[in-house]
């Protein structure tokens, strides 16, 4: 069992240097008494937390409801034109003589015509001739054998600034 401290006393107070001194106590940290101007409780000297009157640095400007809508709407434009062209890769359009074609609808009036490896299975019709310009279905086959002698097809697409016809017979 341990007997309490005398009142008064420190238990914990330095012992006297050589010279017989009691060295000072140190100056506002915790336990100890404030500082002058410091609140107790508080570590000594500036915070590295506390803007020391320094002006603040100006806060990133926010993104108006605007822009944020007006660069989604780019976004937006990017990926369908983006989609588009990947969707059309493949389309009439970019047959040329020797191309093989694939007939992806059984519609008459769309047949959804891409071109294809004429290795693939799937190979129906061969380009023999392609003409610009816009015809009429008894123009088209007047085209078509004055371009191929030995077609069967002839397909016409227009609109979109590219009006075309392609000469057509049947692959395999």
């Amino acid at each position: 069992m341990s007997t309490p401290p005398p009142q008064g006393q420190n238990p914990y107070a330095q012992a006297p240097n050589a010279y017989g001194q009691q060295p000072p106590p140190p100056q506002g940290g915790y336990g100890y008494p404030p500082q002058q101007g410091q609140q107790p409780g508080m570590p000594p000297g500036p915070s590295p937390y506390i803007n020391q009157g320094a002006p603040l640095p100006p806060a990133p400007p926010r993104r108006s409801r605007k822009s944020v809508l007006r660069i989604a709407g780019f976004a937006v434009v990017a990926v369908v034109a983006i989609g588009g062209w990947y969707a059309s890769r493949d389309d009439a359009k970019t047959a040329s003589v020797g191309d093989c074609m694939h007939r992806g609808s059984t519609n008459d009036t769309n047949p959804d015509l891409e071109v294809v490896d004429c290795n693939d299975a799937k190979a129906q019709y061969k380009v023999l001739a392609k003409i610009d310009g816009t015809f009429t279905s008894t123009e088209a086959d007047a085209k078509c054998v004055a371009a191929a002698k030995d077609f069967q097809y002839a397909y016409t697409e227009t609109g979109g600034g590219n009006s075309f016809l392609l000469c057509l017979k049947d692959y395999k």
